[in-house]
């Protein structure tokens, strides 16, 4: 219910001066922040790129909003922390939304209503509905939709990686992991799981290892093994980069639960270079005693005062039961004030254990790790409410999506290390939930900032960044031919 504008409240007294409130400040928004975001976002065609390749089984005579609108409309929302659906009733006239998704806020037009986001999430279309549904043959159509677009979506982001370097990797890190997702009512495929004691899904992700970027992210039941469709998530990957970098080299790293020799005999076929986790057993503990035993010793006489003591060895042939070869194992032998440690890696990279260990396998801390983190509790990624599989796993890609900007935006301003190492909570802290006053007239949209905002100067050597950052993409600097932008 509408507050009347002439209402106004008296606090308290500062001195002479009385606090008092008036509810006539004109049009605030609060998230003003994400304009410059958003003017990256329409000069690389990002989300209209994307919304271009998705079916959309619906009806044209009902349609109001756009692929583009709806794909948009979801990602600002979660970019300034408004992950659900329920949200947009609050934001659909919002001048600042209906700024992004390019709606003048004189226009009496509404944003789509959370009701519309939901239909949009499970390809809802009303063509033939006065039909019996068995004879309804847009069903077919829509169940299509709904496949085709997570895979349209999920390489997309491998081609949107590619698209927006600015100089020809050398070399791609492929971090692979698998991350809880706990789920809530009855959502279809969730499951309770044991080691996380929780009903979940259970999402399989990949990222970049140098720039965090999501290059796949497939939504799986609750109880699936960790590496359940791994190899074929990373096949895909690796065929896309190929065909634009043919002579690229692809690293794969992974914790122990992607450590199944169907992995291994992927990478090895694909000439792909790895390193996973591998659990102990009894024999790498035999194998491994008397290494550990002059560790101990070592300690003992020498390494006293020292947090821990370690040492890095490889045995070269070991063979599980499963394998149809021997592979290599590099093993990290730990003495410490709490006693002792043992951690095993199987790779197929030469060189000494030491620098595969530490300087290759342990950086997963990074990537994946935060990455994942950010996800799920920057960018609310665990708020997947539909009924339905398939249209939870399209909101995951939402999620994703909405991250792939945040990491273009810090690689945009990577001489500012102020943002190019800031998480997701922080950008929007300092940079996009800020209020202005919006103000229209017949050429322009004006939106006023405050001049005491103490991250102003900030923000416009940020906004620079990105502007010179889409100049150069649209330029083509050491992009190859075929993954060029298209100039606006």
């Amino acid at each position: 219910m509408p507050t009347d504008c002439s209402q106004q409240f008296t606090f308290w007294s500062i001195g002479k001066q009385e606090v008092t409130a008036r509810f006539d400040g004109g049009r605030v928004v609060s998230d003003a922040g994400l304009l410059s975001i958003r003017e990256m976002d329409k000069k690389l065609r990002i989300l209209a790129g994307l919304a271009e390749r998705l079916p959309d089984p619906r009806s044209q005579k009902f349609i109001t909003y756009s692929c583009a609108d709806l794909l948009s409309q979801r990602v600002y929302q979660i970019l300034a922390g408004y992950a659900d659906c329920n949200d947009a009733q609050a934001l659909r006239s919002d001048p600042l939304f209906q700024t992004l998704l390019d709606v003048s806020p004189d226009d009496d037009q509404p944003l789509a209503s959370g009701s519309t986001l939901n239909r949009f999430h499970y390809a809802y279309t009303r063509r033939q509905a006065d039909m019996p549904p068995e004879e309804r043959s847009v069903l077919l159509e829509q169940q299509a939709a709904l496949n085709q677009r997570l895979h349209i979506m999920n390489d997309y982001l491998v081609d949107l990686f590619m698209r927006t370097r600015r100089q020809r990797p050398s070399y791609v890190i492929l971090d692979v992991d698998a991350t809880d997702d706990p789920t809530h009512g009855q959502q279809v495929l969730s499951f309770f799981h044991g080691y996380y004691d929780q009903y979940q899904y259970f999402p399989l992700l990949v990222f970049d290892g140098a720039t965090r970027f999501p290059l796949a992210a497939w939504l799986r039941p609750g109880t699936v093994h960790a590496s359940c469709g791994a190899v074929q998530v990373l096949a895909e990957v690796v065929r896309h980069l190929r065909q634009a970098w043919p002579d690229v080299l692809i690293l794969v790293r992974g914790d122990n639960g992607s450590a199944v020799p169907e992995m291994y005999e992927f990478c090895e076929r694909e000439g792909l270079l790895y390193a996973f986790g591998y659990a102990t057993n009894n024999v790498l503990k035999e194998r491994t005693e008397t290494w550990l035993s002059d560790l101990q010793t070592f300690s003992y006489w020498y390494g006293r005062g020292q947090e821990s003591v370690q040492r890095f060895e490889v045995i070269e042939d070991y063979q599980a039961d499963s394998w149809s070869q021997p592979r290599r194992i590099v093993v990290k032998l730990e003495v410490n004030r709490q006693g002792t440690n043992r951690r095993y890696v199987v790779s197929n990279m030469s060189g000494h254990p030491q620098g595969i260990y530490q300087g290759f396998y342990v950086q997963r801390g990074d990537v994946p790790e935060r990455p994942i983190g950010e996800l799920k509790n920057g960018l609310q990624a665990e708020r997947l409410s539909a009924h339905r599989f398939r249209s939870n796993a399209f909101r995951l890609l939402e999620h994703v999506m909405a991250q792939a900007l945040v990491v273009l935006y810090r690689e945009a301003a990577a001489s500012l290390p102020e943002v190019a190492r800031a998480e997701v909570s922080t950008l929007r802290q300092k940079l996009w939930k800020v209020a202005a006053i919006v103000q229209t007239s017949v050429r322009r949209i004006w939106f006023h900032f405050s001049e005491t905002w103490p991250y102003q100067n900030l923000w416009v050597r940020v906004h620079q960044a990105v502007m010179q950052f889409v100049e150069q993409l649209q330029r083509g600097a050491a992009v190859p031919a075929v993954i060029l932008l298209t100039p606006m």
